[in-house]
């Protein structure tokens, strides 16, 4: 993995963006604006699932009220996505907003942008300059004919030059697309052009399989490269499942480590025993344990041990039966029924 990309640290709340803090998930909520307890009732299971931040939009400055009604909800970082009317941000600012999300360039007159500026300076709150393909300036599409990365670039450091004149840059900055290569190149270009983190995602990714793809491809390849500080994974679903997928993708490229890694075989014609039934019944039982350990769930004794060696702890499957080994070595051999059992006994003794 690359060296993650040096930038400036931005604070939301109780929450550091950037800098050397980790790499944070977050999600938005989906419950109409007016809904104040179907607001609440959704962050809080955001909070629960382990979602670091949270979105809401505030569409009316009378939409602030439910931004307070969820701030004072919940512990994590509340953001106000605002879009076209100025005095929505300075009403969420107001009402205890952590974090603005604007584009700078859908809400009116520079003197707009710099009330913006200045209210969030006064409360110390970070503004995201967030620029999408589908809503690029009219005058960029002419330049370059299309949301190109140079196009989506040249609009997020316009925005941000905008806030820098008027002495702000407590900036985060991000420039998605639907298309996984554009999405990948406009980040892999800003990273080089600009000092401020960045919050990555995959706009309009789909519905939570093509979305968990897709991100997975734009988001990870990133992270690879070092580029990244906050991620969001857009799903057409239930936004929990926005913040599993946004753990599952910080865990695949191995910034996330306090947890079990699960490897598991495809399974064969070897396979004895229900193996897809037990690999999702193990990585179910231990999708709250903090160790940092690897643990393999495997469908045969021919191969099982010897392929997943390096598993601190794993079974192989036999004919209705399995082996629990770790290191290789083999413990005992256990009944199908047991092997959950003791296989999670066996992880709580390590």
């Amino acid at each position: 993995m690359a060296k993650r990309r040096a930038c400036k640290a931005v604070r939301a709340g109780n929450l550091v963006i950037g800098g050397d803090a980790k790499i944070s998930v977050q999600s938005m909520l989906n419950v109409p604006a007016e809904d104040v307890a179907g607001n609440v009732r959704q962050a809080k299971a955001l909070e629960n699932a382990g979602c670091e931040m949270v979105r809401l939009t505030v569409p009316t400055p009378q939409a602030a009220k439910t931004l307070a009604a969820v701030r004072e909800a919940v512990s994590i970082p509340v953001v106000a996505d605002i879009h076209f009317d100025y005095k929505c941000a300075l009403e969420s600012v107001a009402a205890g907003a952590d974090k603005i999300r604007i584009n700078p360039g859908n809400i009116g007159a520079p003197e707009r942008v710099k009330a913006v500026a200045d209210a969030c300076r006064q409360k110390g709150v970070p503004i995201r300059i967030g620029v999408n393909s589908g809503s690029l300036e009219k005058e960029l599409l002419a330049k370059y004919g299309s949301p190109t990365p140079e196009a989506l670039c040249e609009s997020a450091l316009g925005h941000a030059a905008l806030l820098e004149r008027y002495d702000f840059d407590d900036i985060v900055i991000s420039i998605k697309s639907s298309n996984v290569q554009r999405m990948v190149a406009a980040y892999r270009r800003m990273a080089q052009l600009c000092s401020y983190p960045l919050h990555l995602g995959v706009t309009e990714a789909g519905t939570e399989h093509m979305a968990l793809v897709k991100s997975a491809a734009g988001i990870g390849a990133l992270l690879l490269d070092g580029i990244g500080d906050t991620i969001r994974v857009s799903m057409t679903a239930d936004p929990v499942r926005e913040v599993a997928a946004g753990f599952d993708i910080l865990k695949a490229v191995g910034l996330k480590t306090d947890c079990p890694q699960i490897v598991s075989c495809p399974t064969c014609g070897r396979t004895k025993i229900d193996l897809i039934a037990l690999a999702n019944r193990v990585e179910e039982a231990l999708r709250g344990c903090k160790k940092p350990i690897t643990v393999a769930v495997m469908g045969c004794i021919v191969n099982g041990p010897g392929e997943a060696r390096e598993a601190d702890i794993g079974v192989a499957g036999g004919d209705g039966c399995g082996l629990i080994f770790r290191h290789g070595e083999i413990l005992r051999k256990v009944p199908e029924k047991e092997i959950v059992e003791t296989l999670l006994a066996e992880i709580e003794n390590l």
